[in-house]
């Protein structure tokens, strides 16, 4: 995956916005919620990655024991790089893991911040909830 496919990807989600305040080579992605009644806004970052960096890694926030079994199953999938490692993974995004695969992960760590919203702010963003992947409903 191309930083511009990464980038592409991750601002398509509702509500997702660019911030840099790392510095111009830093790229975050954060999702914009309202928080209802006030002029106040929430900002949750969901993705980071350096645009300079190479090989590049993104990094993205998991469940915990699901972050611990990605490590395990994919070489190309570590403890997110300073970034607490407990709930951040650093993905590799330099060919070994499918596209898809990218996409997904990059889907989990949106959700999963977006269910920490409240139920205003997601239906706001007009998230409907986590959805199983494969799943026909």
């Amino acid at each position: 995956m191309r930083v511009a496919e990464l980038r592409d990807f991750c601002l398509a989600l509702p509500g997702a916005f660019e911030d840099r305040p790392f510095g111009p080579e830093t790229s975050v992605i954060k999702i914009d919620a309202p928080v209802p009644g006030g002029s106040r806004r929430d900002t949750k970052m969901f993705a980071l990655y350096r645009e300079d960096q190479l090989p590049l890694t993104v990094n993205l926030k998991c469940e915990p024991a699901l972050a611990e079994q990605l490590r395990a199953a994919h070489p190309e999938i570590t403890a997110g790089y300073h970034m607490n490692k407990k709930h951040w993974n650093t993905v590799d995004c330099s060919g070994a893991l499918p596209d898809q695969t990218i996409r997904d992960l990059i889907e989990d760590s949106y959700d999963l911040v977006v269910s920490s919203l409240t139920k205003l702010q997601q239906e706001a963003l007009g998230w409907r909830g986590l959805v199983a992947r494969g799943s026909d409903d």
